[in-house]
């Protein structure tokens, strides 16, 4: 029964959060992209800009750590600047939380660090991210996720 809620309750998640987020002031540039990830989790990134340091982002994606796979939706508040006189190279960090639906559901506390490359002409950026995790319930545990991934703005 869950597995039939997952889809539907994505979808309402992803709406929910473009559909408030359009309340923040508009970046120079698209703001809203949408892209995949890969690496663990692999799966869907959709991030809003709320501003040109300010981003949310959220991810749906499967877990495949430990042959346990698992549906694996994040939601972050990112914080972004330029490291460089390289006006499309940017470090972001940020805090978030995650939710894990497998046989053991796990809700934890998500620190992402990361490096995006924003496309100067077109509108695409790529991103490297890694993200440790304190697993909150149903125990406290360390956890880790990391990959790549690219986003079309619109």
């Amino acid at each position: 029964m869950l597995k039939k809620l997952y889809l539907p309750g994505i979808l309402l998640f992803t709406i929910t959060i473009i559909s408030s987020s359009s309340l923040f002031a508009q970046a120079e540039r698209p703001s809203l992209g949408v892209g995949v990830m890969i690496g663990e989790p692999t799966g869907v990134s959709v991030k809003k800009y709320m501003s040109e340091r300010g981003a949310f982002d959220i991810g749906a994606a499967w877990s495949l750590a430990n042959q346990n796979e698992a549906l694996h939706i994040h939601a972050n508040l990112l914080f972004q600047d330029n490291i460089t006189k390289n006006p499309s190279l940017f470090f972001y960090h940020g805090v978030g939380a995650r939710v894990l639906f497998a046989s053991n559901a796990k809700v934890g506390i998500r620190a992402p660090l990361g490096l995006t490359y924003i496309f100067p002409n077109i509108p695409f950026d790529m991103f490297v991210e890694i993200a440790p995790i304190l697993d909150v319930t149903p125990d406290i545990a360390f956890a880790g996720n990391g990959g790549v991934g690219v986003r079309y703005y619109f």
